[in-house]
């Protein structure tokens, strides 16, 4: 199965990132989101990381000109017509997934492939609300993508194993690392990453230890690049939060059951990095 164009919906941290490495591999890219600024805040934060490679000596102007050439502005989900790929990298949330797959099964082309970046929804759920479950797959990214290698993909009920091939291919051609998972809540990454995050929240929640040395503990002891609660901060307390409830209610086994405290902090809105408050504090 040959693609050509590839379109990309939701523009933020993920879907700029999943845009940018499809349109250095030479791919036409359709970067999609609800309205033209969203869209454009994304592009600039494509331009802002590849300038950063030409400053490196990673890559030339004229390669940056090509790549960002490459990529085309998008509003409206009609321009999924011209795609022979989508992935949708949109908010984590089966009922908003399930609306744009059921919009894009219309729009999209017959022979189109659609893929989600869901990071734990079941894509078996995502591909019902579709007429080509067949041709519905999961891609989840690792963030950030342009410099993360790993790509699971998740296999639907009723994947076609053509189609299972095909991205793995095009994920091959993106320079990344393709890992075939079957479809579980949380699938492999979150249903190990998660619980354990949410264990160094109990730890702090429990008066264990501070923050600090949770974190200095999982990073010297265990060779992690960073803490557990520095990490939750930079994924964002609210989706931790929500992968945590589906694998809750995915397997109805209390060790995933969110810590209070992590609930707490998303009352209040501290997200994390995003918010500029979560377990710490960011200017």
């Amino acid at each position: 199965m040959s693609v050509q164009t590839i379109m990309v919906i939701g523009a933020g941290q993920m879907g700029s990132g999943i845009a940018q490495v499809c349109a250095q591999a030479g791919y036409n890219v359709l970067l999609n989101d609800l309205k033209p600024e969203f869209v454009e805040r994304g592009l600039n934060g494509i331009k802002k990381n590849l300038n950063r490679q030409v400053d490196k000596g990673r890559m030339t102007a004229e390669q940056l000109d090509e790549t960002v050439g490459r990529i085309t502005s998008s509003a409206d989900l009609q321009d999924a017509a011209k795609a022979d790929l989508v992935i949708e990298a949109a908010v984590e949330n089966m009922e908003v997934k399930a609306k744009i797959f059921a919009q894009l099964d219309g729009i999209a082309p017959e022979h189109a492939i659609l893929a989600s970046n869901t990071s734990s929804l079941p894509i078996t759920e995502i591909a019902a609300a579709t007429k080509r479950p067949e041709k519905v797959i999961g891609m989840h990214f690792m963030n950030p993508v342009p410099v993360m290698k790993l790509v699971e993909i998740i296999r639907g009920l009723a994947t076609a194993d053509e189609v299972y091939q095909t991205i793995e291919d095009i994920t091959k051609t993106l320079q990344k690392v393709p890992v075939e998972v079957n479809d579980f809540p949380g699938f492999v990454s979150n249903r190990i990453l998660m619980p354990m995050i949410n264990e160094a929240i109990y730890t702090l929640y429990e008066g264990v230890a501070t923050k600090e040395a949770i974190d200095e503990v999982m990073k010297l002891g265990m060779n992690h690049p960073m803490g557990p609660l520095t990490l939750a901060d930079f994924i964002g307390l609210d989706t931790c939060l929500y992968i945590m409830e589906t694998l809750h209610e995915g397997f109805g086994d209390d060790k995933y059951r969110p810590c209070p405290l992590l609930r707490k902090y998303v009352k209040a809105g501290w997200l994390g990095k995003k918010s500029g408050r979560g377990f710490y504090t960011y200017e």
